[in-house]
């Protein structure tokens, strides 16, 4: 019973895994999402004001406008973007480059906005007899630097968007001391020298939360959320050069890597039936639901796949099957001892020790190469993240299909 719903699951998931990963011409639901190489995109160049800064300053201030602007893109849902400092004619640039973003406005935007939250106090100003009173706006020391996070909510009252800020300890204290001295008094909250809303404090607020509240939508209310989560700027910048870019790698280049890959995984393929004849067949179908499966994890995910990382994709395929001749290497020597049957499972249990200290050596590459804790020291760019995240998930892949699909698929094939 257990064989029949092993066999069952493999069929299925088979199944499912073969409609995602079909051409975008045949199902347009799901289409892999390519690379700045591979598909084009934008390619943005702002330039940084450091006039104000010393010399020896300019550096670091450069360096936290560079990671603001990369979390601010990564917090956008832009995979593998590249950012990058550059000094053109005394002149501080940052470059930075969107695969797959055609309108670059909406990106644009959000990376340029400084996003300088400031808590104002409404200052009521004394006016003659007969007079019309008036009030100015007086900024506190309560800024953006002030919160710990910022996070999209609903109003209990309305139901509309929202935003939610946590503040510091000392931002908490420093809110308590301004909602206590302006109770049933208008205090403005001014993002970017706009007034997004003017709540009335009706009490003093001791917990350091606030929230902010207005005529958002979800968009909007996600994007101020990530400008505030971002940070500030800390020198301001402007856009100096907008375009859009097409495929580095040019159409005919995309196609001989496609057509390497497909004459490396049929090489391997043949290799399988003429060292192992039908053991070499079973293989090759875990290797074709190892195929599918990957590349339906790729879509679905969705992993923005360079040319390193369909690199990674072409290493993986010798993995997959690096399991399966480890395990016919061990059946052609147990089957001289015992039934057939029973060489199977005792082979695929003795190889069990190499296959897995030969994946793990290879993990722990992947993850150096990734770097996902964003070590200094090592390296950080995009491509060779994709590189490496590719090869980590086609290893895991494999070991599913080495050990669970071909030896489900032995078994019922023996029998």
């Amino acid at each position: 019973m257990r064989k029949i719903w092993s066999l069952s699951f493999i069929i299925v998931l088979t199944i499912v895994a073969t409609f995602v990963s079909l051409p975008s011409s045949v199902n347009k639901k799901f289409d892999l999402k390519l690379g700045l190489d591979l598909a084009g995109g934008s390619r943005l160049v702002f330039e940084a004001d450091t006039s104000k800064i010393g010399g020896d300053k300019k550096e670091t201030a450069l360096a936290g406008v560079r990671d603001v602007i990369e979390r601010r893109v990564n917090l956008f849902g832009v995979s593998e973007p590249t950012v990058q400092t550059s000094r053109f004619e005394g002149k501080d640039r940052i470059i930075v480059e969107l695969p797959g973003v055609k309108d670059t406005k909406e990106a644009t935007d959000l990376i340029g906005k400084t996003a300088q939250l400031i808590f104002m106090e409404v200052e009521e100003i004394p006016a003659p007899d007969g007079a019309t009173p008036s009030a100015r706006l007086v900024p506190t020391d309560l800024t953006g630097a002030d919160l710990t996070s910022a996070s999209v909510v609903f109003d209990s009252q309305t139901g509309k968007p929202a935003i939610s800020l946590q503040f510091t300890k000392e931002g908490g204290e420093k809110f308590a001391a301004i909602t206590k001295r302006n109770i049933s008094k208008q205090l403005p909250i001014i993002l970017d020298t706009e007034i997004v809303t003017d709540p009335v404090v009706q009490e003093e607020i001791t917990t350091g939360q606030a929230q902010i509240t207005g005529s958002f939508t979800v968009d909007e209310a996600k994007k101020l959320s990530i400008q505030l989560n971002a940070g500030a700027l800390p020198v301001p910048i402007s856009i100096v050069q907008e375009t859009t870019v097409g495929a580095t790698l040019g159409a005919a280049s995309v196609k001989q890597s496609m057509i390497a890959g497909g004459v490396g995984i049929l090489m391997v393929a043949l290799f399988m039936i003429l060292a192992y004849g039908k053991l070499g067949i079973v293989a090759d179908i875990g290797l074709f639901i190892f195929a599918v499966i990957t590349i339906a994890l790729y879509k679905l995910i969705p992993v923005t796949l360079t040319l390193p990382g369909i690199a990674g994709f072409m290493l993986s395929v010798g993995m997959a099957v690096d399991s399966n001749i480890l395990i016919f290497e061990r059946f052609k020597e147990e089957k001289l001892l015992r039934s057939i049957p029973n060489a199977l499972e005792v082979s695929f249990g003795r190889a069990w020790d190499s296959i897995r200290d030969a994946n793990v050596a290879t993990l722990v590459t992947a993850f150096i190469l990734a770097n996902p804790l964003d070590w200094q020291f090592l390296h950080t760019a995009g491509p060779v993240r994709g590189f490496a995240i590719t090869l980590a998930m086609g290893i895991a892949i494999s070991l599913f299909t080495g050990i669970f699909v071909s030896r489900n698929l032995l078994r019922l094939f023996i029998k």
